[in-house]
């Protein structure tokens, strides 16, 4: 079943530290060979870069090069597919925003990617951000930590 896939997998599979990177990268190789349909945002892709070139953040960070090879295949690929807004996008981000109260912070990176999913009529994420639980209606699976 493809999905949203989120930047936390992306990072654990080009994290050869990460105790999931071989699951994570196995998970992404796997997605990217199948015939099923894949899906990030640009968004994603932008936190995946930020994320895995910051050396405070990321233990062995990856130059920009590097980062941008390693997602290109992804972006490129014909099993994935990169999100934008289109019209529906600002009046489900207020619905949204309506519907959890008061969000702040960092849970607007989630809250874009769901806005985008239902946008889409996307239902399932692969994630390891418990966070996404929140949201009704989005299914959570967790390719790393599955027990």
């Amino acid at each position: 079943m493809g999905g949203v896939i989120d930047t936390n997998i992306l990072l654990y599979a080009a994290n050869r530290q990460a105790a999931e990177h071989p699951t994570a990268r196995d998970f992404i190789t796997q997605a990217a060979r199948s015939s099923e349909q894949w899906y990030l945002t640009s968004g994603l892709v932008y936190e995946f870069l930020r994320v895995s070139t910051h050396p405070r953040v990321f233990p062995q960070p990856l130059s920009a090069v590097q980062a941008v090879r390693f997602i290109q295949p992804f972006i490129r690929s014909s099993a994935f597919q990169v999100l934008s807004p289109g019209e529906r996008h600002w009046d489900l981000l207020d619905e949204e925003v309506r519907r959890l109260g008061f969000p702040a912070g960092n849970l607007f990176f989630d809250i874009r990617t769901v806005v985008l999913m239902r946008e889409h009529g996307l239902r399932v994420i692969y994630t390891a951000d418990t966070d996404f639980l929140q949201f009704p209606g989005i299914t959570v699976v967790d390719p790393v930590h599955q027990r």
